[in-house]
């Protein structure tokens, strides 16, 4: 696996591991008894964690795909230096990976506004 691709599969389990932290605290706020315990975490700053969490997760899957769409694109560079004749076909191999690379970080941050909002 090159370099790039461990890099935004670690920051997807990275928000995936730190996302559902938040799923769990917000459950608690959906249960009307529940309602004035969670007016008192929320004072105190326990409910921070969850969203604490998803913003780094988010920002994580962020960094991710820009540091893998990076990487990519200067490979392309230096290949298509190296060899100019295959330049088309780099270029199309390079915006099929990107366009990957950046569904995986778009997701990632979907996951984690999903579990902002449920």
């Amino acid at each position: 696996m090159n370099k790039f691709a461990r890099i935004a599969v670690l920051c997807i389990v990275i928000a995936i591991v730190l996302s559902p932290a938040s799923v769990l605290l917000a459950q608690d706020a959906v249960d009307p008894a529940v309602q004035a315990e969670w007016a008192a975490e929320r004072s105190t700053g326990k409910a921070s964690f969850g969203y604490l969490g998803i913003s780094i997760g988010a920002g994580l899957a962020a960094i991710g795909g820009g540091v893998g769409i990076g990487l990519l694109s200067a490979s392309v560079v230096d290949a298509s230096a190296r060899q100019p004749e295959m330049q088309g076909k780099l270029l199309t191999i390079m915006f099929i990976a990107a366009a990957l690379i950046e569904g995986l970080a778009l997701f990632a941050i979907v996951v984690c506004m999903l579990c902002l909002f449920m």
